[in-house]
């Protein structure tokens, strides 16, 4: 069975791709240059260059394919429209339907965000049953992602479906690096300042593991929340420094402050900066929005472990790429 992975670079499909072929799958790769590629030369893995939004390179990645798992999107918080997250994780996705329909693949499997959900607290986390709360609800990214979703779901009567929802997700092949960030943010530092809120955190590993075992077992039209830990971004924080052994003096930033930078930050978009300075960016700073792995687990079989094990993971890589 082949499998196509959109956005082959990414940090997820990378583990994704290593997931695959550690279960016997073929992959075919679409990433748009290979230099960027991050994985070695494998007799069960091919790569075509391509694009999402150009409908004939997409149309020859997909012949051939019975599966595909969508992962290709941009998370990038700099843009200064809608429109610019619209024509990759909206039109994107439109044209991943329409070449699966028309080549009669099996299944998508679509990567999405967990924040198209609502979150909760630690007592009662967020379930894939919620709607989108604020501030996520009024934030590009996670906007265009639910609209990606909705996208999918309309096509259900035509296709197989199945929807991914991962939280921020640490661990290796971080090339970019994305998620990452935090861990270099942190690394080593003497003193970090770290926003009020909270997140959760799952290991890429275990989230790539969720997105094939969705492939295997996830239910048509239904979706699954690839969660880890509910943490503070302190308690975060306190974590990497255990596992580095360095002190660090972690400094609280307050609220008002980040509001205030993030009004200062509209400005400058409204200017034609482009910053990921933005009030809707520094709200999400802000607030604690926990989720939890109960579906997957149950219906999956997809095991999380701690998130001790994605930073050891994501320290390693960036070191052996000279990132750290």
């Amino acid at each position: 069975m082949k499998v196509l992975v959109t956005g082959a670079n990414g940090l997820l499909a990378t583990n994704t791709i290593l997931i695959l072929l550690s279960r016997g799958y073929e992959v075919r790769g679409l990433i748009r240059d290979t230099r960027k590629f991050l994985l070695p030369v494998h007799d069960r893995l091919e790569l075509a260059v391509g694009d999402i939004t150009d409908a004939v390179s997409l149309d020859q990645a997909v012949t051939g394919c019975d599966y595909i798992i969508h992962c290709a999107a941009t998370t990038d918080q700099r843009l200064l429209r809608y429109d610019d997250y619209h024509r990759i994780n909206v039109q994107g996705t439109e044209n991943i339907i329409q070449a699966a329909i028309k080549h009669r693949v099996k299944k998508i499997v679509y990567v999405g965000t967990a924040n198209t959900f609502g979150y909760g607290t630690l007592e009662a986390p967020g379930n894939e049953a919620l709607p989108p709360s604020a501030p996520f609800a009024d934030a590009w990214y996670a906007k265009s992602k639910l609209e990606g979703q909705r996208r999918i779901l309309a096509a259900a009567d035509k296709i197989v479906t199945t929807i991914v929802s991962p939280t921020f997700m640490i661990g290796p092949y971080d090339g970019k690096p994305s998620s990452g960030t935090i861990i270099r943010m942190g690394y080593g530092k003497r003193v970090v300042f770290h926003p009020p809120g909270g997140k959760n955190f799952v290991n890429a590993q275990d989230a790539a593991n969720g997105v094939v075992d969705a492939l295997e077992k996830g239910q048509h039209k239904e979706a699954y929340l690839l969660a880890g830990e509910n943490l503070t971004y302190r308690a975060f924080f306190q974590k990497l420094s255990a596992q580095t052994g360095q002190q660090t003096l972690l400094v609280r930033v307050p609220p008002l402050l980040l509001r205030m930078a993030g009004y200062l930050g509209d400005l400058l978009r409204w200017l034609g900066v482009h910053t990921a300075l933005s009030s809707v960016n520094m709200k999400i700073l802000c607030v604690n929005n926990y989720y939890t792995n109960k579906k997957a687990k149950a219906e999956l079989g997809t095991a999380f472990t701690p998130i001790e094990n994605g930073i050891d993971a994501a320290i390693s890589w960036f070191k052996s790429h000279r990132l750290l």
